[in-house]
Protein backbone atom coordinates (compact mmCIF):
# COMPACT_ATOMS: atom_id res chain seq x y z
CA UNK A 1 0.00 0.00 0.00
CA UNK A 2 1.45 3.55 -0.80
CA UNK A 3 1.80 6.16 1.93
CA UNK A 4 -1.36 8.27 2.31
CA UNK A 5 0.01 11.89 1.52
CA UNK A 6 -2.33 14.94 1.93
CA UNK A 7 -1.44 18.13 0.55
CA UNK A 8 -3.32 21.53 1.72
CA UNK A 9 -3.04 24.87 -0.40
CA UNK A 10 -4.30 27.28 -3.40
CA UNK A 11 -3.63 25.15 -5.82
CA UNK A 12 -6.08 26.94 -8.13
CA UNK A 13 -5.13 30.25 -6.89
CA UNK A 14 -3.53 32.72 -9.89
CA UNK A 15 -0.62 33.52 -7.26
CA UNK A 16 2.61 32.97 -6.17
CA UNK A 17 1.75 30.64 -3.63
CA UNK A 18 -0.48 28.85 -6.49
CA UNK A 19 2.12 28.22 -8.83
CA UNK A 20 4.25 26.77 -5.76
CA UNK A 21 1.75 24.39 -4.96
CA UNK A 22 1.25 23.27 -8.38
CA UNK A 23 4.68 22.91 -8.76
CA UNK A 24 5.09 20.75 -5.40
CA UNK A 25 1.87 18.85 -5.81
CA UNK A 26 2.73 17.74 -9.92
CA UNK A 27 5.96 16.24 -8.24
CA UNK A 28 4.79 14.30 -5.84
CA UNK A 29 1.97 13.06 -8.51
CA UNK A 30 5.02 12.38 -11.03
CA UNK A 31 6.91 10.31 -8.78
CA UNK A 32 3.86 8.09 -8.42
CA UNK A 33 5.53 6.91 -5.12
CA UNK A 34 2.23 7.99 -3.01
CA UNK A 35 -1.86 8.10 -2.85
CA UNK A 36 -2.54 11.72 -2.84
CA UNK A 37 -5.26 13.82 -1.35
CA UNK A 38 -5.62 17.44 -2.39
CA UNK A 39 -7.50 19.97 -0.23
CA UNK A 40 -7.80 23.61 -2.37
CA UNK A 41 -8.19 26.74 -0.62
CA UNK A 42 -8.48 30.58 -1.81
CA UNK A 43 -5.15 32.65 -1.38
CA UNK A 44 -6.90 36.01 -0.73
CA UNK A 45 -8.86 37.83 -3.37
CA UNK A 46 -6.63 36.08 -6.63
CA UNK A 47 -8.73 34.57 -8.93
CA UNK A 48 -8.99 30.52 -8.43
CA UNK A 49 -8.73 29.57 -12.40
CA UNK A 50 -5.98 28.62 -12.84
CA UNK A 51 -6.14 24.91 -13.28
CA UNK A 52 -6.79 24.64 -17.04
CA UNK A 53 -8.96 21.89 -18.74
CA UNK A 54 -6.26 21.37 -22.03
CA UNK A 55 -3.22 20.81 -19.12
CA UNK A 56 -2.64 17.22 -18.38
CA UNK A 57 -0.59 18.05 -15.15
CA UNK A 58 -3.69 20.31 -14.48
CA UNK A 59 -6.23 17.31 -14.70
CA UNK A 60 -4.39 15.24 -12.34
CA UNK A 61 -4.55 17.49 -9.86
CA UNK A 62 -7.70 18.47 -10.42
CA UNK A 63 -8.71 14.49 -10.02
CA UNK A 64 -7.14 14.50 -6.61
CA UNK A 65 -9.06 17.66 -5.27
CA UNK A 66 -11.12 16.01 -2.11
CA UNK A 67 -14.81 16.77 -2.27
CA UNK A 68 -15.62 16.37 1.01
CA UNK A 69 -13.97 15.41 4.47
CA UNK A 70 -10.59 13.48 4.44
CA UNK A 71 -11.90 10.37 6.71
CA UNK A 72 -8.60 9.03 7.54
CA UNK A 73 -5.38 10.10 8.89
CA UNK A 74 -2.70 11.03 6.19
CA UNK A 75 0.94 9.16 6.96
CA UNK A 76 2.21 12.91 5.95
CA UNK A 77 -0.01 15.82 6.04
CA UNK A 78 1.55 18.91 3.76
CA UNK A 79 0.01 22.80 4.27
CA UNK A 80 1.78 25.58 1.84
CA UNK A 81 0.13 29.19 3.28
CA UNK A 82 1.41 31.40 5.56
CA UNK A 83 2.76 29.52 9.47
CA UNK A 84 -0.27 31.38 11.39
CA UNK A 85 -2.72 29.04 9.48
CA UNK A 86 -0.91 26.16 10.29
CA UNK A 87 -2.25 22.63 11.58
CA UNK A 88 -1.34 19.31 12.59
CA UNK A 89 -3.61 16.85 11.08
CA UNK A 90 -1.12 14.02 10.16
CA UNK A 91 1.04 11.40 11.42
CA UNK A 92 3.82 13.85 10.77
CA UNK A 93 3.12 17.22 9.56
CA UNK A 94 4.99 19.88 6.84
CA UNK A 95 4.72 23.57 6.58
CA UNK A 96 5.79 24.95 3.66
CA UNK A 97 5.96 29.17 3.57
CA UNK A 98 8.07 32.22 1.65
CA UNK A 99 7.77 33.17 5.35
CA UNK A 100 8.17 36.86 4.99
CA UNK A 101 9.32 39.74 3.38
CA UNK A 102 10.59 41.84 6.87
CA UNK A 103 13.53 41.13 9.14
CA UNK A 104 11.36 39.19 11.42
CA UNK A 105 8.47 36.69 11.04
CA UNK A 106 5.40 37.83 13.76
CA UNK A 107 4.98 35.67 16.61
CA UNK A 108 1.94 34.00 14.75
CA UNK A 109 4.47 32.50 12.29
CA UNK A 110 6.70 30.84 15.10
CA UNK A 111 3.78 29.36 17.07
CA UNK A 112 2.42 27.87 13.49
CA UNK A 113 5.60 26.21 12.74
CA UNK A 114 6.37 25.11 16.17
CA UNK A 115 2.88 22.69 15.45
CA UNK A 116 4.78 20.86 12.73
CA UNK A 117 6.84 18.60 12.18
CA UNK A 118 9.07 20.01 9.78
CA UNK A 119 9.57 24.26 8.41
CA UNK A 120 10.41 24.15 4.96
CA UNK A 121 10.88 27.40 3.22
CA UNK A 122 12.16 29.30 0.00
CA UNK A 123 15.25 31.36 0.94
CA UNK A 124 18.01 31.98 3.29
CA UNK A 125 16.55 35.47 3.78
CA UNK A 126 13.18 33.77 4.79
CA UNK A 127 15.18 31.63 6.99
CA UNK A 128 16.78 34.02 8.53
CA UNK A 129 12.97 35.69 9.70
CA UNK A 130 12.40 32.92 11.66
CA UNK A 131 15.51 33.44 13.75
CA UNK A 132 13.65 35.83 16.10
CA UNK A 133 12.75 35.42 19.58
CA UNK A 134 10.13 37.15 21.33
CA UNK A 135 8.98 37.70 24.91
CA UNK A 136 6.40 34.60 25.99
CA UNK A 137 4.61 36.85 28.90
CA UNK A 138 1.90 35.20 31.54
CA UNK A 139 -1.27 36.38 30.43
CA UNK A 140 -2.24 37.75 33.89
CA UNK A 141 0.85 39.47 34.73
CA UNK A 142 2.07 40.38 31.67
CA UNK A 143 5.77 39.02 32.70
CA UNK A 144 8.00 37.43 30.88
CA UNK A 145 8.14 33.38 31.60
CA UNK A 146 9.69 32.66 28.34
CA UNK A 147 10.77 32.72 24.89
CA UNK A 148 9.06 32.12 22.04
CA UNK A 149 11.03 30.73 19.32
CA UNK A 150 11.82 28.37 16.48
CA UNK A 151 11.38 24.62 17.89
CA UNK A 152 11.06 22.28 14.88
CA UNK A 153 13.68 21.59 12.28
CA UNK A 154 13.67 23.75 9.28
CA UNK A 155 14.96 23.46 5.41
CA UNK A 156 15.11 25.15 2.69
CA UNK A 157 13.18 24.36 -0.90
CA UNK A 158 13.83 27.28 -3.33
CA UNK A 159 11.18 27.49 -6.06
CA UNK A 160 11.87 26.27 -9.48
CA UNK A 161 12.09 27.42 -12.70
CA UNK A 162 10.25 25.23 -15.57
CA UNK A 163 13.31 25.47 -18.17
CA UNK A 164 11.19 23.91 -20.69
CA UNK A 165 9.05 27.29 -20.48
CA UNK A 166 10.95 29.67 -19.24
CA UNK A 167 13.92 29.78 -21.94
CA UNK A 168 15.70 32.20 -24.78
CA UNK A 169 12.86 31.89 -27.68
CA UNK A 170 12.24 34.05 -31.09
CA UNK A 171 9.05 32.79 -31.37
CA UNK A 172 6.91 35.78 -30.39
CA UNK A 173 2.50 34.73 -30.53
CA UNK A 174 0.38 36.97 -32.33
CA UNK A 175 -1.06 38.00 -29.24
CA UNK A 176 2.12 39.45 -27.85
CA UNK A 177 3.32 40.88 -31.09
CA UNK A 178 -0.03 42.67 -31.38
CA UNK A 179 0.38 44.11 -27.69
CA UNK A 180 4.22 45.49 -28.13
CA UNK A 181 3.39 46.89 -31.20
CA UNK A 182 1.74 49.73 -29.77
CA UNK A 183 4.93 50.27 -27.76
CA UNK A 184 7.13 53.20 -29.74
CA UNK A 185 10.13 52.40 -27.83
CA UNK A 186 12.82 50.09 -28.87
CA UNK A 187 14.15 50.27 -25.36
CA UNK A 188 11.76 49.45 -22.35
CA UNK A 189 12.70 48.15 -18.89
CA UNK A 190 9.97 45.78 -17.44
CA UNK A 191 8.45 45.40 -13.84
CA UNK A 192 6.26 42.12 -13.06
CA UNK A 193 4.71 42.05 -10.05
CA UNK A 194 1.44 43.16 -7.60
CA UNK A 195 0.88 46.51 -6.76
CA UNK A 196 0.40 46.33 -3.00
CA UNK A 197 -0.30 48.58 -0.12
CA UNK A 198 1.07 51.43 1.38
CA UNK A 199 2.07 54.77 -0.09
CA UNK A 200 4.91 55.97 -2.36
CA UNK A 201 8.24 54.86 -1.12
CA UNK A 202 6.19 52.62 0.90
CA UNK A 203 4.64 49.74 -1.00
CA UNK A 204 5.99 46.26 -0.85
CA UNK A 205 7.62 46.01 -4.44
CA UNK A 206 8.15 49.88 -4.30
CA UNK A 207 6.41 50.58 -7.65
CA UNK A 208 5.63 54.19 -6.87
CA UNK A 209 9.26 55.21 -6.61
CA UNK A 210 10.97 52.71 -9.28
CA UNK A 211 8.60 54.92 -11.70
CA UNK A 212 9.51 58.49 -10.16
CA UNK A 213 13.59 57.14 -10.65
CA UNK A 214 12.98 56.72 -14.12
CA UNK A 215 11.50 59.97 -14.62
CA UNK A 216 14.18 61.35 -12.65
CA UNK A 217 16.54 59.90 -14.49
CA UNK A 218 15.25 60.44 -18.08
CA UNK A 219 13.51 64.13 -17.58
CA UNK A 220 15.99 65.90 -18.99
CA UNK A 221 16.62 63.65 -21.74
CA UNK A 222 14.80 63.85 -25.78
CA UNK A 223 11.71 61.42 -26.36
CA UNK A 224 13.74 59.77 -28.61
CA UNK A 225 16.44 58.81 -25.69
CA UNK A 226 14.06 57.83 -22.99
CA UNK A 227 13.12 54.53 -22.51
CA UNK A 228 9.63 52.92 -22.15
CA UNK A 229 8.34 51.06 -18.71
CA UNK A 230 5.87 48.50 -19.04
CA UNK A 231 4.40 47.61 -15.51
CA UNK A 232 2.89 44.00 -15.47
CA UNK A 233 1.20 44.68 -12.59
CA UNK A 234 -2.47 44.97 -10.69
CA UNK A 235 -3.47 44.81 -7.13
CA UNK A 236 -4.58 41.28 -7.11
CA UNK A 237 -7.65 41.10 -9.68
CA UNK A 238 -8.05 41.47 -13.48
CA UNK A 239 -11.02 43.42 -13.26
CA UNK A 240 -12.05 46.94 -14.66
CA UNK A 241 -12.22 48.69 -11.51
CA UNK A 242 -8.81 47.35 -10.63
CA UNK A 243 -7.10 48.70 -13.97
CA UNK A 244 -8.38 51.86 -13.74
CA UNK A 245 -6.97 52.42 -10.39
CA UNK A 246 -3.78 51.14 -11.74
CA UNK A 247 -3.54 53.98 -14.45
CA UNK A 248 -5.12 56.44 -11.48
CA UNK A 249 -1.31 55.70 -9.04
CA UNK A 250 0.77 55.89 -12.74
CA UNK A 251 -1.11 59.26 -13.52
CA UNK A 252 -0.44 60.63 -10.29
CA UNK A 253 3.03 59.85 -10.35
CA UNK A 254 4.37 61.06 -13.71
CA UNK A 255 1.87 63.95 -13.96
CA UNK A 256 4.33 66.36 -12.25
CA UNK A 257 6.33 65.56 -14.64
CA UNK A 258 4.38 66.66 -18.05
CA UNK A 259 5.52 65.82 -21.21
CA UNK A 260 9.14 65.20 -19.70
CA UNK A 261 8.21 61.64 -18.08
CA UNK A 262 8.70 58.57 -20.24
CA UNK A 263 6.26 56.88 -21.27
CA UNK A 264 4.79 54.23 -18.82
CA UNK A 265 2.49 51.08 -20.32
CA UNK A 266 0.35 49.06 -18.36
CA UNK A 267 0.00 45.30 -18.99
CA UNK A 268 -2.93 44.36 -17.26
CA UNK A 269 -4.45 41.01 -17.29
CA UNK A 270 -3.71 37.25 -17.56
CA UNK A 271 -1.17 35.88 -19.18
CA UNK A 272 0.38 31.96 -19.47
CA UNK A 273 3.59 30.84 -18.49
CA UNK A 274 4.24 30.60 -22.69
CA UNK A 275 3.27 34.15 -22.86
CA UNK A 276 4.87 35.57 -20.02
CA UNK A 277 8.42 34.08 -21.44
CA UNK A 278 7.36 35.78 -25.03
CA UNK A 279 7.32 38.69 -23.32
CA UNK A 280 10.18 38.39 -21.39
CA UNK A 281 12.07 37.48 -24.91
CA UNK A 282 10.44 40.19 -26.83
CA UNK A 283 13.35 42.27 -28.56
CA UNK A 284 11.54 45.61 -27.20
CA UNK A 285 12.08 44.18 -23.66
CA UNK A 286 15.47 45.18 -22.73
CA UNK A 287 15.70 44.49 -19.20
CA UNK A 288 14.53 44.06 -15.86
CA UNK A 289 13.64 46.17 -12.94
CA UNK A 290 12.56 45.57 -9.50
CA UNK A 291 12.90 48.11 -6.53
CA UNK A 292 11.49 45.52 -4.34
CA UNK A 293 11.76 46.26 -0.31
CA UNK A 294 11.50 42.20 0.29
CA UNK A 295 11.30 39.49 -0.99
CA UNK A 296 10.67 35.48 -0.07
CA UNK A 297 11.59 33.77 -3.02
CA UNK A 298 11.26 36.55 -6.12
CA UNK A 299 10.14 34.53 -8.82
CA UNK A 300 9.47 36.79 -11.74
CA UNK A 301 13.06 37.63 -11.17
CA UNK A 302 14.51 33.93 -11.88
CA UNK A 303 11.90 32.95 -14.16
CA UNK A 304 13.39 35.99 -16.25
CA UNK A 305 17.09 34.93 -15.60
CA UNK A 306 16.70 32.49 -18.04
CA UNK A 307 16.87 35.20 -20.96
CA UNK A 308 20.11 36.19 -20.70
CA UNK A 309 19.11 39.24 -20.43
CA UNK A 310 19.98 42.09 -17.95
CA UNK A 311 18.06 42.60 -14.01
CA UNK A 312 18.61 45.18 -12.54
CA UNK A 313 16.99 44.71 -8.42
CA UNK A 314 17.69 45.50 -4.93
CA UNK A 315 20.32 44.51 -3.35
CA UNK A 316 18.59 42.23 -0.09
CA UNK A 317 16.13 39.37 0.28
CA UNK A 318 15.21 36.01 -1.61
CA UNK A 319 16.51 36.77 -4.94
CA UNK A 320 19.86 37.01 -3.69
CA UNK A 321 20.13 33.44 -3.87
CA UNK A 322 19.68 33.24 -7.42
CA UNK A 323 20.82 36.74 -9.11
CA UNK A 324 24.66 35.62 -9.27
CA UNK A 325 24.99 37.68 -12.57
CA UNK A 326 22.66 40.49 -12.13
CA UNK A 327 23.10 44.65 -11.25
CA UNK A 328 22.16 44.87 -7.50
CA UNK A 329 21.16 48.32 -6.30
CA UNK A 330 23.00 49.37 -2.92
CA UNK A 331 20.33 51.21 0.03
CA UNK A 332 19.64 50.25 3.45
CA UNK A 333 17.57 49.36 5.92
CA UNK A 334 14.05 50.93 6.92
CA UNK A 335 10.98 50.59 9.17
CA UNK A 336 7.58 49.92 8.07
CA UNK A 337 5.69 52.51 7.35
CA UNK A 338 2.17 52.59 9.01
CA UNK A 339 0.60 52.66 5.46
CA UNK A 340 2.33 49.30 4.16
CA UNK A 341 1.78 47.64 7.43
CA UNK A 342 -1.06 44.60 8.40
CA UNK A 343 -1.20 41.65 10.46
CA UNK A 344 1.95 40.03 9.12
CA UNK A 345 4.01 42.93 7.88
CA UNK A 346 4.75 44.51 11.52
CA UNK A 347 5.62 48.05 12.59
CA UNK A 348 8.87 47.87 13.98
CA UNK A 349 10.33 45.34 11.70
CA UNK A 350 12.39 46.49 8.53
CA UNK A 351 13.10 45.91 5.04
CA UNK A 352 15.01 47.49 2.11
CA UNK A 353 14.90 50.86 0.08
CA UNK A 354 17.19 51.21 -2.59
CA UNK A 355 19.43 54.12 -2.81
CA UNK A 356 17.24 56.09 -5.49
CA UNK A 357 19.74 58.49 -6.93
CA UNK A 358 22.40 55.47 -7.61
CA UNK A 359 19.91 53.75 -9.09
CA UNK A 360 18.82 56.19 -11.54
CA UNK A 361 22.77 56.39 -12.82
CA UNK A 362 22.42 52.78 -13.41
CA UNK A 363 19.26 52.73 -15.74
CA UNK A 364 21.11 55.24 -17.57
CA UNK A 365 23.97 53.42 -18.00
CA UNK A 366 22.38 50.74 -18.64
CA UNK A 367 20.39 52.66 -21.25
CA UNK A 368 23.49 54.04 -22.93
CA UNK A 369 25.82 51.03 -22.43
CA UNK A 370 23.76 48.26 -22.98
CA UNK A 371 26.31 45.81 -24.36
CA UNK A 372 28.34 45.96 -21.57
CA UNK A 373 24.99 45.00 -19.44
CA UNK A 374 24.35 41.72 -21.71
CA UNK A 375 27.79 40.82 -21.49
CA UNK A 376 27.43 40.34 -17.53
CA UNK A 377 24.19 38.71 -17.55
CA UNK A 378 24.63 36.35 -20.31
CA UNK A 379 25.79 33.63 -17.64
CA UNK A 380 22.43 33.70 -15.96
CA UNK A 381 20.50 31.27 -17.85
CA UNK A 382 23.32 28.59 -17.01
CA UNK A 383 23.50 29.22 -13.36
CA UNK A 384 19.42 29.22 -13.52
CA UNK A 385 19.35 26.02 -15.10
CA UNK A 386 22.34 24.41 -13.25
CA UNK A 387 20.60 25.21 -9.43
CA UNK A 388 17.81 26.68 -9.58
CA UNK A 389 15.49 24.34 -11.98
CA UNK A 390 12.11 23.02 -11.29
CA UNK A 391 13.59 19.52 -12.11
CA UNK A 392 15.96 20.14 -9.35
CA UNK A 393 13.35 21.70 -6.97
CA UNK A 394 11.45 18.29 -7.50
CA UNK A 395 13.84 15.66 -7.13
CA UNK A 396 14.70 17.59 -4.16
CA UNK A 397 11.25 17.78 -2.53
CA UNK A 398 10.45 14.06 -3.25
CA UNK A 399 13.70 12.74 -1.82
CA UNK A 400 12.59 14.63 1.82
CA UNK A 401 9.38 13.43 1.22
CA UNK A 402 11.03 9.55 0.78
CA UNK A 403 13.17 10.62 3.91
CA UNK A 404 10.05 11.34 6.01
CA UNK A 405 7.74 8.70 5.16
CA UNK A 406 10.37 6.47 6.05
CA UNK A 407 10.39 7.83 10.12
CA UNK A 408 6.49 7.83 10.03
CA UNK A 409 5.16 4.32 11.76
CA UNK A 410 3.39 1.94 9.35
CA UNK A 411 0.36 -0.26 9.61
CA UNK A 412 1.42 -4.12 9.95
CA UNK A 413 -0.12 -7.23 9.86
CA UNK A 414 0.06 -9.18 12.66
CA UNK A 415 0.96 -12.94 11.65
CA UNK A 416 -0.23 -15.37 13.81
CA UNK A 417 1.59 -19.28 13.75
CA UNK A 418 -0.60 -21.26 11.81
CA UNK A 419 -2.32 -24.03 13.61
CA UNK A 420 -1.77 -27.55 12.98
CA UNK A 421 -4.49 -30.24 12.61
CA UNK A 422 -4.46 -32.94 15.32
CA UNK A 423 -2.96 -36.14 13.82
CA UNK A 424 -5.53 -39.08 14.18
CA UNK A 425 -2.41 -41.44 14.22
CA UNK A 426 -1.23 -40.19 17.30
CA UNK A 427 -1.78 -43.03 19.98
CA UNK A 428 -5.11 -42.48 22.39
CA UNK A 429 -4.91 -41.68 25.84
CA UNK A 430 -6.05 -44.45 28.06
CA UNK A 431 -7.89 -44.00 31.02
CA UNK A 432 -8.52 -46.73 34.02
CA UNK A 433 -11.91 -47.99 34.46
CA UNK A 434 -14.33 -46.43 37.23
CA UNK A 435 -15.44 -48.93 39.62
CA UNK A 436 -19.27 -48.74 41.34
CA UNK A 437 -18.62 -47.88 44.72
CA UNK A 438 -20.06 -50.70 47.03
CA UNK A 439 -23.01 -49.75 49.01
Amino acid sequence: MKPFIVVQGPVATRSGYGNHTRDLVTSLIKSDKYEIQIVSMPWGTCPMTALETNNSEHQAIVSRIARGNITRQPDVFIQISVPNEFQAHGKYNIGITAGIETTAVPVEFIQGANKMDLLITTSEHSKNGFGVVYDQLDKKTKQKVGDVKLQKPIEILFEGVDTDIYKKTKDISPLIKEEMSNIKEDFCYLFVGHWLKGGIGHDRKDIGMMIKTLCEAFKRKATHNRPGLILKTSHATFSIMDRDEMFRKIQSIIEPYGNSAPNIYLLHGDLTDQEMNELYNHSKVKAMISFTKGEGFGRPLAEFGTTGKPIIASNWSGHIDFLKHAVLLPGELTGVHPSASDNFIQQGTQWFTVNYSYAANILQDCMNNYKKYIENSRKQPQYIKDNFSLQKMKDKFVQLIDEKVKSVPQQVSLNLPKLKKANKDRPKLKLPKLKKASV
